[in-house]
Order: C-alpha cells, then sequence, then structure tokens
C-alpha cells in the first residue's frame, strides 16, 4: 500500500502529531498500553494501538487511506532505539 505524500513541513508535522497525541490519544491510553506503538493522523485525531508499528499504521490507513501518520512509542520519547541501553555504573575508588 503506498504512502500518502507529506502536506506539512517536518516541524508542522511534528507539532501536530505531539498536540494530537497528548490532546486525543493520551487520555485514552491504559497501563498496559505501555511500550505499544500508535500511529495517530495528525489531520483527524484518529488512531490505532499495536503491538508492531506496522499493523498500527495498516490498519489506521485501511480507515483512512490519505492519513498524514505520527508514530509515538507509549510510554517512550523514541519509537526506536540504535543500540543497547548504557548501564550507568560507579566506580568507586579505593578508601585511604
Amino acid at each position: 500500500m503506498p504512502s500518502a505524500k507529506r502536506r506539512y513541513s517536518k516541524e508542522e508535522f511534528a507539532q501536530r502529531g505531539d498536540s494530537v497525541y497528548d490532546r486525543a490519544v493520551r487520555p485514552h491510553l491504559k497501563p498496559e498500553d505501555d511500550d505499544r506503538f500508535v500511529a495517530v493522523d495528525i489531520e483527524t485525531s484518529e488512531f490505532e494501538i499495536d503491538d508492531d508499528e506496522l499493523t498500527a499504521c495498516d490498519r489506521l490507513r485501511e480507515r483512512l487511506p490519505n492519513a498524514q501518520i505520527w508514530m509515538v512509542r507509549v510510554g517512550s520519547r523514541y519509537v526506536h532505539r540504535f543500540g543497547g541501553r548504557a548501564k550507568l555504573t560507579i566506580k568507586r575508588l579505593p578508601a585511604k
């Protein structure tokens, strides 16, 4: 399924996506949605939630073929993370 052509600048797209997520999606989230993906149409505020990001997008596109989709991972600032998580360790100096 081809993707819809972007109709907004990257900055406006991100601003709209974050705004719609905070206003229209976040109030409907449950604790069990943590770490799931949310595909949001920034024009209609319609959204789909799934464990798989492509499934969420596909379901939203079935309903709204021209959706302008903003992807969010619930409970995270990032959809994906490159590399492993850095583990913070504190190395203590020997007592004198």
